[in-house]
């Protein structure tokens, strides 16, 4: 399993790779944390996720390195940073969505949970 270290280095790299307008009203940057965080549906984990907060922090994404380890810790640091790539920019899409006044993501997501809890 990659460090902490590791995945804020795949994380910068992969934010690089983004046009800048990405990052307009995303006044929180994204953030990378140790914790790892339990999902609302039993059993998984939630890697990252978007934060719209007009109270206080304004816009940010959160990724849960901890989440990571406990979902990824037998994958190879390959797949691992493949996976942190692609929630990075899955998070990014909630934000570029919400700029637009779109929820496809949001109500796909849902609709992956319904199945997942239909299906196992």
């Amino acid at each position: 399993m990659i460090t902490i270290d590791e995945a804020w280095d795949v994380l910068d790299e992969a934010a690089a790779e983004l046009p800048e307008d990405f990052f307009d009203a995303l006044n929180g940057g994204v953030s990378l944390v140790p914790q790892s965080k339990r999902s609302d549906v039993p059993g998984l984990y939630t890697l990252g996720e978007y934060i719209r907060d007009p109270m206080g922090m304004g816009s940010y994404i959160m990724i849960y390195f901890g989440s990571f380890k406990r979902v990824f810790g037998h994958a190879s640091d390959e797949e691992v940073k493949q996976e942190l790539r692609r929630t990075l920019r899955h998070e990014f899409t909630h934000h570029i969505e919400a700029l637009a006044g779109e929820r496809d993501l949001e109500i796909k997501d849902a609709l992956y949970i319904e199945d997942y809890l239909d299906n196992g």
